[in-house]
């Protein structure tokens, strides 16, 4: 693509992706011929192998249809038992999003809420188990992309351990661009999406499990579409999806996934994120904005800036500049802090970011804003 009409998305996903991705898809396979169940069991085990996990081990992954969000429905569906207690830790709108799932299904669920600035206590969580020892099932996110925020798995993995709970982790965000330890985290389920940092597209999530915990899970989904346990079945027996695979899709996480341990694996991807990060907080610093969340909490995924004081500053009209010039960033979604969001994830590179603060730059002497610019 010309490097001029290349649009840079400076967002929490869908994002920028390879040639070599996009190329991939260009091939038609049957979704039942020999090639491409040979690509869907390509993408299974190499989701295990990039985050240290053995395919014939404790863990499995099951591959869903749709959006992440699907599947975190299909995990909060499945493995929360009948009239079994779930706890969902909440830090911002994807936990909430949670909570509204698990509404809708009708499970007895209870929510922890921290303030969206605040990364979640482990004390805090352990008290509440104690209290409630009931409780079966603890969710939480990892990068909560409302802010960027990172939450400590490995202490709220320990104290639901702790508790006897099962432990569920979102890590739609963070899975692929940050090392995560599932024997130091007490992971029995995380879910993840294939257009986040595995830099594939978007129409596939999947959840990565504890075989025994789907084995226990059968006849729990509360929905024929949403089972994990059936669609882990079906795919063990006959290596197929139960119904029609998005096919190009998974050819492009197939392919994404290479790309992946080419590059280096999840430490090398990881330290290009991290050097984003330094790049964006550093320039935009500079330029006067403020970040939201102190730098220790942030994640390497997304950042996000209160929007300048100046009563004249709208986003709207900052967004569509940058927009125009290809430029894409994300509104903000905190509920008390007028802010907008940049990620720092996806096909991009340094000098994606330097050109990005230049623009910003710019905008600000076009317009007259005032900031404080530092040196």
């Amino acid at each position: 693509m010309p490097k001029s009409e290349r649009k840079c998305l400076f967002t929490p996903g869908p994002l920028n992706t390879s040639d070599a991705v996009r190329q991939s898809m260009l091939l038609d396979k049957g979704s039942r011929e020999p090639a491409f169940i040979q690509s869907v069991k390509n993408v299974r085990q190499n989701i295990l192998k990039i985050t240290d996990l053995d395919p014939d081990g404790l863990y499995t992954v099951v591959p869903m249809q749709g959006s992440g969000t699907f599947s975190i429905e299909a995990a909060i569906g499945t493995f929360t038992a009948k009239n079994a207690k779930l706890l969902i830790l909440v830090n911002g709108a994807y936990g909430r999003r949670m909570v509204s799932i698990a509404e809708h299904l009708d499970i007895d669920v209870q929510s922890l809420e921290f303030e969206e600035t605040e990364a979640i206590c482990p004390l805090k969580v352990a008290a509440h188990l104690k209290l409630y020892p009931d409780i079966s099932l603890v969710a939480t996110v990892h990068c909560e992309t409302t802010t960027g925020i990172m939450n400590p798995l490995e202490k709220l993995g320990a104290v639901t351990a702790a508790a006897d709970a099962l432990f569920m982790v979102d890590a739609m965000s963070s899975f692929g661009g940050i090392k995560i330890d599932f024997s130091k985290c007490r992971i029995d389920c995380l879910v993840s999406s294939a257009n986040k940092c595995l830099e594939s597209v978007p129409g596939l999530g999947f959840v990565i499990a504890k075989k025994t915990l789907l084995q226990s899970a059968q006849g729990q989904a509360r929905s024929l579409s949403f089972d994990l346990h059936a669609q882990w079945q079906g795919l063990e027996n006959s290596g197929q999806f139960r119904f029609t695979p998005p096919t190009h899709v998974i050819l492009a996480l197939e392919k994404a996934l290479e790309t992946l341990t080419q590059e280096g694996g999840i430490e090398a991807r990881s330290e290009r994120y991290h050097n984003n990060r330094r790049i964006l907080l550093s320039g935009m610093t500079r330029l006067g904005f403020r970040p939201v969340i102190e730098d220790s909490l942030q994640s390497p995924v997304i950042a996000t800036f209160h929007q300048p004081e100046d009563p004249r500053f709208e986003f709207t009209p900052f967004y569509q500049w940058l927009a125009e010039r290809n430029l894409i960033i994300y509104p903000g979604k905190v509920s008390r802090i007028d802010s907008f969001r940049i990620g720092t994830i996806g096909d991009l590179q340094a000098q994606d970011f330097h050109h990005l603060l230049e623009s910003i730059e710019k905008y600000l002497k076009l317009t007259g804003f005032d900031l404080p610019l530092k040196n």
